[in-house]
């Protein structure tokens, strides 16, 4: 008999689609994510960003948490815990919400998925099963599962993403709305399809029994071969959600339960999430010292940066003049923006100095020394760049 393997334990788990993804990771470019091995590219990056700007692209996000909470004291202890107000969640719609600790600072965020009266699912991008074990305290009729490995989730991404799930047989498909969801009849089970994405235009998340992933991925790769279907990796994702100015965990914000530094985590507010919080509803977990936060207002906020010139502000440290005379801030995320021909940034700045100047000290590589450059920035409103199906229903026809 075969000696067991050692390190089975520590050896990173497959995705249900993995099967499907490896033989076209063509460079063997993997990282992880919750334990999951996990495509970092296929191809070539910036091949991927264009198929999701251009094209339609798959996006794996099985390894993403995913709980089922349920029950008659569903919706209210869900209410206590996350910032917005749950009340108007409607059944078969989507909403994006965050949740604190009692000193108002981010756990994470997410999306909560209204699927009944009392039964709701939370996907996250870290695990979150101990925290949301501790606010079912004080509830008596609510139960939490975690559906992780048995949930398949799979993204579509990119302007030809409706033309394709029609072609799958998804008949009013184009009718769905942003954070909407429909189910359909898929071989003996239920697909789930809901209208959400994090690449700032047309997209939907396809969820199903992860025994039928392949089943899935086999019927949405032959109706979507005229319509340049192709997957995508996380290098591609980061590029997609900065250009539509997404936050990202452990880039933007530092999860509250795993920092160590004292305040180097972050508020809703100093995250520019200050629409996610509803001092309306009743209490709720950081709601004292969120109210204090509003009155006095935010230390930081997290800004996006037009940056002139062409080199990338990556991990620049902003300053209040050209002579770098005081460090007001420092960028959290940066990239040259293909859609937006612009060099764009994300960056959390002091709030006292949003109104004067800003510039960046940048540092680039040339024949292997690092040039310094200091760029001015300019402050940003909009997200960077907005897909025109993003919104739309009818999406766009192509």
């Amino acid at each position: 008999m075969a000696n067991p393997d050692p390190f089975a334990g520590e050896r990173l788990k497959e995705s249900p689609f993995h099967p499907r993804q490896a033989p076209l990771n063509l460079r063997d470019a993997w990282s992880s994510w919750n334990g999951f091995k996990f495509a970092d590219y296929y191809y070539d990056t910036v091949y991927e960003y264009f198929c999701i700007r251009n094209f339609c692209a798959t996006y794996d996000i099985c390894p993403m948490q995913k709980y089922l909470v349920s029950g008659a004291d569903a919706l209210a202890m869900l209410n206590r815990m996350v910032t917005r107000d749950l009340e108007k969640l409607k059944v078969d719609r989507v909403t994006y919400c965050c949740w604190c600790t009692d000193e108002g600072r981010m756990i994470d965020d997410g999306t909560i998925f209204r699927l009944a009266q009392d039964r709701f699912m939370l996907t996250c991008g870290s695990p979150c099963l101990a925290w949301l074990r501790k606010s079912v305290i004080g509830f008596d009729d609510v139960a939490v599962r975690d559906v992780t490995e048995e949930t398949a989730g799979l993204s579509l991404q990119g302007p030809t993403a409706c033309t394709v799930l029609k072609a799958l047989g998804l008949d009013g498909i184009e009718a769905l709305k942003p954070f909407g969801i429909r189910c359909y009849p898929f071989h003996g089970d239920t697909l789930m399809v809901s209208r959400t994405g994090f690449t700032g235009g047309l997209g939907y998340e396809l969820w199903l029994p992860e025994a039928l992933a392949l089943t899935l991925w086999d019927a949405l790769y032959a109706a979507g071969g005229d319509y340049g279907i192709h997957p995508y990796g996380e290098a591609a994702t980061n590029m997609a959600r900065l250009e539509a100015g997404f936050i990202m965990p452990d880039m933007e914000f530092s999860e509250a339960l795993k920092t160590v530094n004292f305040q180097h985590d972050q508020s809703p507010f100093e995250l520019g999430l200050d629409w996610l919080v509803d001092f309306r509803k009743p209490h709720f977990n950081g709601r004292a010292a969120l109210l204090k936060e509003r009155e006095r207002g935010p230390r930081y906020r997290l800004t996006k940066l037009d940056i002139e010139g062409n080199k990338v502000a990556e991990d620049a440290i902003l300053y209040n003049n050209k002579r770098c005379s005081k460090p007001v801030g420092y960028v959290t995320s940066a990239m040259w923006s293909p859609a937006a021909k612009a060099n764009i940034a994300l960056a959390m700045i002091e709030s006292r100095h949003l109104e004067g100047e800003i510039w960046a000290e940048i540092y680039y590589p040339k024949e292997l020394r690092p040039i310094r450059k200091m760029a001015r920035c300019a402050v940003r409103e909009k997200p960077f760049w907005s897909g025109p199906g993003a919104r739309q229903t009818p999406p766009p026809r192509y």
